[in-house]
C-alpha cells in the first residue's frame, strides 16, 4: 500500500498527519485484523494442552440447533 501523508508542523516540529481517508480505513482495517490474529493466537497458546470439544457436543450442551437442520424442519 502506497500511503500519500500530508505533515503538518507546528513551531517548526512535525505535529501532525493526515491521510486520504481511504488509506486511514485501510490501516484501520489492518490494524484491526492484526489485533484480532494476536489475541487469537494468544488464546490458542493459553488454551495449549487443553482437551478440544467438538462441535455437535457444544451446540447440545448450550441447547442450540444447528442452522442447516432448523431450515430443513420447517
Amino acid at each position: 500500500m502506497k500511503l500519500h501523508p500530508q505533515i503538518l508542523q507546528k513551531e517548526g516540529k512535525n505535529e501532525f498527519v493526515v491521510l486520504p481517508f481511504e488509506e486511514f480505513e485501510a490501516i484501520t482495517e489492518i490494524l484491526e485484523n492484526y489485533e484480532d490474529l494476536r489475541e487469537l493466537r494468544e488464546a490458542k497458546e493459553q488454551s495449549a494442552g487443553q482437551k478440544a470439544v467438538p462441535l455437535h457436543e457444544v451446540i447440545a450442551e448450550l441447547g442450540l440447533r444447528p442452522k442447516f437442520l432448523a431450515n430443513e424442519m420447517q
